[in-house]
């Protein structure tokens, strides 16, 4: 059997980007997933580099990473790998991730794997035919995953759901799903063009690939409400949604509308 190849990250096939901000309580486990399920990987999956984007934490979250990083065997994959970067949000710790991921296909997902690492597959499949892929935690027979959620934050994605719908996305299903995955082209024109820095910046991503004519994909996954989540549902965050998700259109005004383009082709044209 042929050794897996050096574990430099110019080398990778898949780049899986997990956002993390003061997860020391929960990083550890979840490297020990995702590490234990590309041990014996899937297709595509064979030169894989798990890059975690450490959001200026002021826990062990770095240390817990580092750690793991040097405890792995070197020149095999998968390959572990760690970027600090002062606290700003997550939407611009998924940006440094994505613009810094070398994979020809780039995934991000929670740090916390609500979505679990069995379903990246699904994500990395729909890459072969499409540009952008979408996790969707409403299933093709209507049910939705995020019914174990507290009734209050239900109703709080409904209601962001059908604004950024009518205002944003389109017909999405679910933008919020924190695990998408993109080719690499795309990837670097969306994430280069992205400005919003709060939760909202999936719904500009959506919205850009949509005006650059890119192919999205809406995948089912299975998605579980892991308790321990640092976002509190207040009225300064809830302004700042909301202003965020009106100016979306105006900061990106000018990016034409580009023709479909053919499945892993970037659009062109435009800025």
């Amino acid at each position: 059997m042929t050794e897996p190849g050096p574990t430099d990250p110019a080398h990778a096939g898949l780049t899986i980007v997990l956002p993390a901000y003061n997860e020391a309580a929960r990083i550890g486990p979840s490297l020990d997933e995702l590490l234990g399920f590309l041990e014996a990987p899937a297709p595509g999956f064979e030169r894989t580099e798990v890059l975690v984007v450490d959001d200026g934490s002021s826990d062990a979250t770095a240390a817990i990473v580092e750690a793991r990083a040097a405890a792995m065997p070197a020149r095999r994959w998968p390959a572990l790998r760690l970027l600090r970067q002062p606290h700003r949000g997550k939407g611009a710790t998924v940006r440094a991730g994505v613009l810094a991921a070398a994979g020809e296909h780039v995934v991000f997902t929670d740090a916390d794997l609500a979505t679990p690492a069995e379903q990246l597959p699904a994500i990395v499949a729909a890459l072969g035919e499409h540009d952008v892929a979408l996790g969707s935690r409403v299933q093709p027979d209507g049910s939705d995953r995020r019914a174990s959620q507290p009734r209050h934050r239900r109703l709080l994605g409904r209601l962001f759901h059908a604004f950024a719908a009518a205002w944003l996305t389109g017909p999405v299903p679910d933008t919020q799903c924190g695990c998408k995955g993109f080719r690499r082209e795309a990837a670097r024109d969306l994430f280069g063009r992205q400005r919003i820095e709060s939760i909202v910046f999936d719904a500009e991503i959506i919205h850009l690939a949509r005006r650059r004519g890119y192919s999205i994909a809406s995948v089912p996954v299975e998605w579980s409400d892991k308790r321990g989540s640092r976002m509190r549902v207040r009225p300064r965050l809830a302004l700042r949604v909301a202003l965020d998700l009106l100016r979306i259109p105006l900061i990106h005004r000018r990016v034409r509308r580009a023709a479909r383009v053919p499945a892993g082709q970037p659009a062109t044209g435009g800025r």
